[in-house]
């Protein structure tokens, strides 16, 4: 294929289907040169004797006959996304005036581009790093509030330069060493083993507090997993309903009306709640509903948080305890439910049974105690902390490895250390340090992650 530096690019930059404007986009060395070739402006002009970053009204043309009414934006290198000059066409928002327009850059000496590959042009322009490229599909995908401003924070670089940072303590401190090697007939101490030992532990801290921050950064991204479960007929249903704000589960009060799990997601207090109501668990006759009771065991082993339903207005019973020993070990919330009728459980009651365990009060019926539930779930997750929107989370699945990567080779250089081995090892494991934060940023990632992370891009981005 020719170099992406050599050829011109155009795809359909917005999504497909009727809409007031749709954007067709072309980045490379002849992006203004097609232009000049489809472009009629009202007042005259090509394209590429047109400022930068101005916008024109005209039409495109085929054979001399208009094609759609436009607006042209010209915008010329390095200052645009991919530091190449860039033409957008905005047309009408409909998928055959769009498909035409396309149609024609292609015919003028454009090709398709391919998926992300505006971006991944930025990124090998050197305009943004790999990590910063990665941020453009969470903004796109972003789901919260919360989530979005993490997503523009990594945008902005701001773990790339806390990775970048980290990489250049780690560089003077492999320089200390490569200097013993470099010098050792002279009989010259360099440096001080135990200074050395302490500046690693201390890098040894940062990659910690960012690993620590990856975990609340992947359910940030990929929302928390939380599954309504206790007996039939508590009103787990009602209570997915109430948090979702909609009826979307079948409310009866016949036991055993939910078969299979349903999930939809909320925005709880700036995080995704990945909301799933189950069947009860009880003691099974039929064929379909054990086969419920079984999906609703696996949803709980899955879960990142539980609400153990209880009804309020009943005694507790065995099928009620029966859920506590799955779920000893695992985050879970207490839920009395039903409030609005009079209560036949206590308080001391559920503390007995699920010791530590924090207990809320609501009527999913009714409405009450759900912000109350919503707090308790928030605080969960967040530890009582929830972040400001400058808090540097680790929000990728990549950036996690590599860091754990980093942190095992660190372990391996203090051992090292320890050991008085060799300088040479001490330099090799520095360098694997070093390699493994490079990925995050892109500077070491070989060419395979490069086409995983954009072949989830969509195309036009």
């Amino acid at each position: 294929m020719t170099s992406f530096k050599e050829d011109t690019i155009a795809a359909i930059s917005t999504p497909l289907g009727e809409g007031g404007i749709g954007i067709v986009r072309l980045s490379g060395p002849d992006s203004l040169s097609v232009a000049d070739r489809i472009f009629r402006g009202k007042e005259g002009g090509k394209p590429s004797r047109m400022p930068t970053h101005s916008l024109h009204y005209g039409y495109i043309q085929s054979k001399g006959k208009p094609v759609d009414e436009v607006l042209l934006t010209v915008m010329r290198a390095p200052r645009t996304y991919t530091r190449e000059d860039i033409v957008e066409i905005n047309c009408h928002g409909g998928i055959v005036p769009l498909r035409k327009v396309l149609e024609l850059t292609l015919k003028e000496g454009a090709r398709l581009a391919a998926p992300g590959e505006f971006t991944r042009r930025a990124f090998l322009n050197g305009r943004i790093d790999l990590a910063q490229a990665e941020a453009v599909v969470e903004i796109i995908k972003a789901k919260t509030d919360l989530s979005l401003k993490v997503a523009t924070s990594q945008l902005r670089g701001r773990l790339s330069m806390k990775v970048e940072d980290v990489r250049k303590k780690i560089r003077r401190l492999l320089v200390q060493v490569e200097s013993v090697i470099d010098f050792s007939e002279d009989g010259v101490e360099l440096f001080k083993e135990e200074d050395l030992r302490q500046e690693v532990e201390k890098i040894k801290i940062e990659l910690d507090e960012l690993l620590i921050s990856a975990d609340q950064g992947k359910i940030l991204r990929e929302g928390m997993k939380t599954v309504i479960g206790g007996k039939p007929n508590v009103g787990k249903s009602s209570l997915w309903n109430a948090l979702l704000g909609e009826e979307r589960a079948i409310v009866t009060p016949l036991p055993g009306t939910t078969r299979d799990a349903l999930e939809e997601t909320v925005n709880i207090r700036g995080f995704p709640l990945r909301l799933v109501d189950t069947a009860g668990i009880r003691k099974t006759r039929g064929r379909i509903e054990r086969e419920s009771v079984i999906r609703s065991r696996q949803s709980l082993e899955e879960a990142d948080l539980t609400l153990v339903v209880l009804d309020g207005s009943e005694p507790l019973s065995g099928e009620d305890t029966d859920i506590r020993e799955e779920l000893k070990e695992k985050a879970a919330l207490v839920v009395i439910n039903k409030i609005d009728l009079s209560q036949r459980i206590t308080l001391r009651e559920v503390q007995k049974i699920w010791p530590g365990k924090r207990i809320v009060r609501v009527s999913a019926a009714q409405g009450l105690g759900l912000a109350g539930l919503k707090k308790a779930i928030a605080e969960i997750f967040w530890e009582g902390k929830v972040p400001s929107p400058e808090t540097l989370l680790v929000i990728q699945a990549r950036h996690k490895e590599a860091l754990l990567r980093a942190r095992k080779g660190l372990d391996a250089v203090a051992t090292g250390l320890n050991r008085r081995l060799s300088p040479e090892f001490i330099v090799s494991d520095f360098r694997l340090v070093l390699n493994s934060l490079g990925e995050i940023g892109g500077e070491t990632a070989p060419e395979e992650i490069l086409e995983e992370i954009f072949s989830r891009f969509c195309i036009g981005k």
